[in-house]
């Protein structure tokens, strides 16, 4: 019988902010090739991811369980749990033939290459960073040495790395050889992309093409700095600074730049699926793992804080014939979404522990567009080494209902509470406003609840009444 299911593109690049596509409204970026992609699928505008941090997100959304549910909540972790089976391993049980191309950084990658796991993946071709510090199985590295390359002297010499030997070229063009492979039956691709990672080093090229003088800097308000210096001993990666001594504006132009090549390769292989005659019967997601500071609050790269650039993400479905042609949705939606939906586009149902929801109801026409979820959430469980934070291990929690934003910082008596309906960029803090003391406290309690009843594992199995 013949396996008529949809082949699934899964690309994710790394730490990209929601508001970073011309077609969703940001002048300043340039992304063609991802704004016809807008115009052909459906675009999930609120989508939320699960942690702030590289691993626990991804651990999240390839299980389809809240990070903490995962036990993986960290950053540097050496080993990943034996279940729950990751959704690339389900679907090639039920028939798929999956590949993996790029990052995936379920488990530590310092001083090693990322172990396998009983992934189901056929075809894996592994770069966890653009760097060359892996003596063996960095299959990145190993491609750019065979062709005459140096990634080190590259990466630090006037010009960077060239286009041609770029991380974000080598995994289209693996992507490419996968496509390539005779097969019977339906595949699925993650294609992990490193950019726009930091450090932030797009070839001159690209660079060129953003002056920094033209970009709009980051969300920044004076009463930033008093904010952030409350919250010194949470942990983030960089030190609080104003945008002029982050060079903020030359760091946005910068991650521009990274962006279009992205908006390049995607394009390249977006041309490769409609080569090989595939368009039809494939589903495309583009989406990423977390954001970006970028200067915002005067803060750069990532850690401890759930502000909009950091915790909200793009997350695009295209399917001709299948989906909505040009809907956008601003329901509040999570990456745990992504993972039920694409088991529901593979056919196979979801498993009990699982904790999304399909979208595809509100992609095909059947659901309203507008509202999905009550609420969203997401964790940060010491996810990164105080060693590279100066912070101190910390513990925190988001939770958004409607136009209400809450982060505790657990064990630190600190919090932050937004009213994004007002305060859109976050600047004004309502945690210690005698005037929202009421909204505060039902929303600790909602978010209370929320932890407890999504996060706690009961153990094992019941078998008897007693």
């Amino acid at each position: 019988m013949t396996d008529t299911r949809p082949n699934i593109l899964w690309y994710c690049t790394d730490q990209q902010r929601f508001d970073t596509i011309a077609a969703l409204g940001n002048e300043y970026v340039q992304t063609p090739t991802i704004d016809q992609f807008v115009e052909d699928g459906v675009a999930f505008t609120s989508a939320y991811c699960q942690s702030p941090i590289c691993t626990p997100s991804r651990s999240s959304f390839m299980t389809g369980m809240y990070p903490s549910r995962v036990h993986n909540t960290r950053n540097g972790n050496d080993t990943f749990p034996d279940h729950p089976p990751l959704i690339s391993k389900l679907l090639a049980d039920s028939g798929y033939d999956c590949g993996m191309v790029g990052k995936f950084h379920l488990q530590s990658s310092g001083y090693r290459t990322e172990p396998r796991l009983d992934d189901g993946y056929s075809f894996w071709k592994f770069s966890h960073a653009p760097r060359d510090d892996w003596k063996v199985g960095h299959d990145y590295a190993d491609w750019v040495k065979a062709q005459g390359g140096d990634l080190d002297a590259m990466r630090n010499s006037d010009e960077r790395v060239d286009p041609e030997m770029h991380q974000t070229t080598w995994a289209t063009d693996m992507a490419i050889e996968f496509l390539s492979h005779e097969r019977s039956g339906p595949w699925m691709l993650n294609v992990n992309i490193y950019d726009p990672h930091p450090p932030f080093v797009p070839p001159k090229t690209y660079a060129d093409r953003f002056n920094p003088d033209d970009m709009p800097g980051p969300w920044f308000q004076e009463s930033d700095l008093a904010q952030q210096e409350i919250l010194k001993d949470i942990d983030f990666q960089d030190e609080v600074r104003r945008p002029e001594d982050h060079r903020a504006r030359q760091a946005q132009a910068l991650y521009y730049a990274m962006i279009a090549q992205i908006d390049d390769q995607f394009a390249r292989l977006l041309k490769a699926i409609d080569d090989a005659g595939q368009t039809d019967n494939t589903v495309v997601i583009f989406t990423s793992d977390h954001g970006e500071a970028l200067g915002d609050h005067g803060l750069m790269f990532k850690g401890c804080r759930f502000y909009e650039g950091l915790v909200r993400v793009p997350l695009i479905f295209r399917w001709p014939g299948h989906l909505k042609k040009n809907l956008r949705s601003d329901a509040l939606v999570e990456l745990l979404d992504l993972t039920a939906t694409v088991l529901e586009l593979a056919g196979l149902d979801q498993p009990d522990y699982m904790q999304g929801r399909s979208l595809l109801p509100i992609m095909t026409g059947e659901a309203d567009p507008s509202h999905f979820r009550d609420s969203v959430r997401c964790e940060y469980f010491e996810a990164l080494h105080p060693h590279f934070t100066g912070g101190s291990g910390t513990y925190a929690t988001m939770y958004r209902r409607d136009h209400w934003k809450l982060v505790v910082y657990h064990g630190h008596g600190l919090g932050e509470l937004h009213n994004l309906k007002d305060d859109p960029q976050e600047f004004n803090n309502l945690w210690d406003d005698s005037a929202h003391s009421q909204i505060k406290a039902q929303l600790v309690f909602e978010s209370f609840d929320q932890h407890v009843l999504l996060t706690t594992d009961v153990g094992s199995e019941r078998i008897a009444p007693m």
